[in-house]
């Protein structure tokens, strides 16, 4: 651990946690470079450059500005929010399993939108219904999980059965809806991000630009006390059950509003966090990390579903899906292997 100094404040930094959140960094501006020059009509990494500081021609920057950078940044924005949440939650209930996807959270969202594509409403109101689907479903799992504080476990097992409710309420939903409806509805519950313009952009952006600094600021040291225990956290003067309520609200909100941007993408929350403390190697939450490996991942997983069949573009859910599950058994082999299992 080193600190630098100034005269006006103080930062406490890991130099193999800032080293790997910078290179992340990079290899998400790389990936946001080749996205951009992808396509049908191909641009030169060195065009595309030029195009975003403002140069190349009128085709190019509509091509890249208008057409193709509000997907980009949506990947970016999605993935971060999902893996802060996932770093928040798996903090929270000291399991590397606790997720938005694990805990009904997703599922919440997908039931709000799924009622609004029952209603006939709008891509506007889905996306409402998703961020209302999911607060609602954070409160209710949260309100079942109290018991003079709240317990990792006992969210955990809240979690799962409100999730396995929710399961089946959307299946019913889905029977319930007309055909269109139903078809862009199993879009969406997939995870997309084709069609995404700026729209989808500023909400997910004001969301983040409030509920990141109240994750990072106000709940990131506390979150690495909790980790020790909460006698060890109020013995510190932490009040527990105030950061994790603050801490689980913000978590829910950035999960629901990346819901909204782009569907219930799947494995980003739960293995973006464990990836980016097996990079950092470092204690705690590391919620800065785990949002850059976030972006990254998802930005790249969304590379590779637009070229993985040629002629056709896939959801990005599907890769992250595969790439979440192959992630998920190597751990178990590994795990096997070391006899921890």
């Amino acid at each position: 651990m080193r600190v630098l100094r100034t005269s006006a404040f103080s930062v406490r930094y890991r130099p193999r946690a800032l080293t790997a959140s910078v290179a992340g960094v990079l290899v998400a501006f790389a990936a946001v470079v080749v996205t951009l020059g992808s396509g049908d009509y191909q641009i030169p990494p060195g065009e595309v450059l030029r195009t975003l500081f403002g140069g190349g021609t009128m085709g190019d920057h509509f091509i890249v500005v208008e057409l193709r950078l509000p997907r980009v940044v949506t990947a970016l924005l999605v993935g971060a929010a999902l893996a802060l949440a996932g770093a928040v939650f798996q903090s929270l209930v000291r399991n590397p399993l606790g997720s938005p996807d694990m805990l009904g959270f997703t599922e919440g969202a997908a039931t709000g939108a799924l009622v609004v594509v029952v209603a006939g409403g709008s891509s506007l109101a889905l996306a409402c219904g998703a961020v209302i689907g999911g607060l609602a479903t954070g409160i209710g799992v949260y309100a079942l999980a109290w018991r003079k504080g709240v317990h990792g476990y006992r969210l955990i097992l809240a979690g799962i059965g409100v999730s396995a409710i929710l399961s089946g309420v959307n299946g019913y939903l889905m029977t319930r809806a007309q055909l269109m409806d139903a078809a862009r509805a199993m879009l969406w519950l997939t995870g997309s991000l084709d069609g995404r313009g700026w729209g989808e952009v500023v909400p997910l952006a004001v969301a983040m630009a409030v509920l990141v600094p109240v994750a990072i600021i106000g709940c990131g040291r506390a979150l690495h006390v909790i980790e020790m225990g909460d006698d060890v956290a109020r013995a510190l003067g932490i009040s527990v059950e105030r950061v994790r309520l603050t801490a689980l609200a913000g978590a829910v909100l950035l999960a629901s509003f990346a819901a909204a941007a782009a569907g219930p993408v799947s494995f980003v929350a739960l293995t973006s966090p464990q990836l980016a403390r097996r990079l950092t190697r470092a204690p705690g939450p590391n919620l800065v990390a785990s949002m850059v490996v976030g972006a990254v991942l998802l930005t790249c997983a969304d590379l590779g579903a637009q070229h993985a069949v040629p002629g056709r573009h896939l959801p990005v859910g599907v890769v992250t899906g595969v790439l979440g599950g192959g992630y998920l058994i190597w751990l178990l082999a590994a795990g096997r292997k070391a006899g921890r299992i």
